[in-house]
């Protein structure tokens, strides 16, 4: 059974369609990429999933409940992690506290907290040393990695990531493919959407490849397919 459920997508900007008729599932412990150029559709397809973009057609399924409907501050709840590719960081709140963030929305338990600060620190070790840091002081990557462990502890059941990879430099990009490895070996339960233009940075990772063209779908590929 699919955890999630984008059924005949249609959204629009400014009233120009941005997806099509998209229509994508995914599996409990499945990592999905979502492959396209800049302005294929890949983020609208995330922000239609969290709530952040309204559907003109279609629906939106989760864990057999159809959330099209759902506010999207109340889409958190239902376990759903997102990393923008912006990030969006508080500059004034510390990296601990940017974290956190998900967990004082949903007004997560200190057990449930404490879990998936153990899980963040084992997948993002580099966090735990950044913990007091202001947001606004850290790197482009660094901040790359705080907006995974903000959406890992929002994230019970899914994370969506947004060109996770976009202006790391090459040592770094490598860091975050890391990051992705240990958390599919801790968490072999989650599921996980991740759009990127370069599929060869996805393709060890990746059960199964999505490609998106002009907010259209044109290839499925099944089992780590190379595009």
């Amino acid at each position: 059974m699919a955890l999630l459920k984008v059924n005949h997508a249609v959204a629009e900007i400014a009233g120009s369609q941005v997806l099509r008729q998209v229509s994508i599932d995914i599996a409990a412990g499945e990592t999905l990429a979502l492959i396209g150029r800049n302005g294929a559709g890949k983020t609208s397809l995330l922000r239609v999933i969290m709530g952040a973009l309204p559907l003109v057609h279609g629906s939106v399924e989760f864990n057999g409940r159809d959330i099209a409907m759902l506010p999207a501050h109340d889409r958190v709840g239902l376990g759903i992690g997102y990393a923008p590719e912006e990030r969006r960081l508080i500059g004034k709140f510390t990296v601990r506290e940017n974290i956190l963030l998900p967990a004082w929305a949903g007004r997560l338990g200190r057990a449930e907290i404490q879990e998936r600060l153990e899980l963040i620190d084992f997948v993002a070790p580099e966090l735990k040393d950044l913990s007091a840091r202001l947001g606004g002081l850290l790197s482009g990557g660094q901040q790359k990695m705080v907006a995974l462990g903000r959406a890992l502890m929002a994230g019970k059941h899914m994370v969506l990531l947004d060109e996770p990879f976009q202006g790391l430099a090459p040592a770094l990009a490598l860091k975050y493919a890391d990051m992705l490895r240990a958390l599919r070996d801790a968490r072999p339960d989650l599921a996980v959407l991740v759009t990127e233009s370069n599929p060869q940075l996805l393709q060890p990772m990746a059960d199964r490849m999505i490609v998106l063209e002009r907010g259209e779908i044109q290839v499925e590929a099944m089992e780590k397919a190379i595009v």
